[in-house]
């Protein structure tokens, strides 16, 4: 993810830098054609390619406005699991009886929370098509993280681990059914969040559609020399027709990476950034009660 504002030059215009090198070699051809080979007896009207530029502007915006609509819809799901996450870990710290504030209990809410920091990295590497068992060693313990071999999904996998020891906590008396319910609740919210960034990863923005405005700038580009000759002379319609393309073609190239939020490109959505920030808090959340003689208790656990 893109996180500082004043994004390189260089890095804008090396996105497009095929296309203007392109732009650049056909317009001096057409200018070469136009003074020195006069093969053309008559030049193209300025208002032909202009409302074929107009058409091509308001496909680009369409197409500009679902691709956010795509990168925000990503973006408003992280967010929710951010507060979910908090949420879960609120619940599983304070929502259980006076007497559950033994040893086991401290390692209980330990694994938990812990886990739900594994599950949010998890998610984000899975989603970006990597391994998504990589650097989870550090939050689970062995018998999780054994667990998990079993699985092709592996955020579900987790999220099964947590409804087991909710089912556990429930038998033990550590909570009761009201408690249970609430948890439950923020577990299906966490499902729920994981199948829709399941959905816009696998569903594929229209490639047709892609290919159609792509094929309409190139007609128009190479419609649009024979028009701005005339107008702005041999030396200045180059660079007026590489400055056109370049808006056109930035436009598009934005449509483009934004489509997709979860393809670990600078453009996607920062889940590592969240998933820090979700680690952060949990372990906040964690240290809260965590005194130093039971943090080295918790070292040995986590070695389990």
């Amino acid at each position: 993810m893109l996180l500082r504002k004043n994004i390189p030059v260089k890095y804008i215009f090396g996105k497009i830098k095929v296309e203007l090198i392109v732009i650049t070699l056909y317009a001096i051809a057409v200018a070469i054609e136009h003074t020195w080979l006069s093969l053309s007896t008559s030049s193209l009207p300025l208002g032909v390619p202009m409302i074929m530029g107009t058409v091509i502007s308001l496909l680009l915006g369409f197409r500009s406005n679902q691709a956010y609509d795509r990168w925000w819809e990503a973006r408003t799901i992280w967010g929710a699991i951010v507060n979910d996450s908090r949420t879960l870990a609120r619940q599983i710290k304070t929502l259980s009886k006076e007497a559950y504030q033994g040893e086991e209990s401290f390692f209980f809410k330990q694994r938990f929370i812990k886990r739900q920091i594994a599950w949010c990295y998890s998610l984000s590497r899975t989603l970006r098509n990597q391994e998504p068992t990589h650097g989870l060693e550090k939050y689970l313990v062995k018998r999780d993280f054994q667990y998990l071999g079993n699985y092709t999904n592996v955020p579900m996998a987790i999220l099964e681990l947590h409804g087991n020891d909710i089912q556990q906590a429930m038998e033990n008396g550590w909570m009761n059914a009201y408690q249970q319910v609430e948890i439950d609740k923020t577990l299906t919210r966490l499902t729920d969040a994981m199948g829709k960034c399941e959905r816009i990863k696998n569903t594929i923005f229209p490639a047709t559609y892609s290919l159609y405005i792509h094929l309409s700038l190139i007609v128009f580009f190479m419609l649009l020399p024979f028009s701005m000759i005339e107008v702005f002379g041999v030396v200045l319609f180059i660079p007026a027709l590489i400055a056109i393309a370049s808006v056109f073609f930035l436009i598009e190239k934005m449509a483009i990476h934004l489509q997709d939020p979860f393809e670990n490109k600078p453009t996607d959505t920062p889940m590592t950034a969240i998933c820090a920030t979700i680690e952060r808090d949990l372990k906040q959340c964690l240290n809260e009660t965590t005194s130093a003689s039971t943090a080295n208790q918790t070292k040995v656990f986590y070695l389990l």
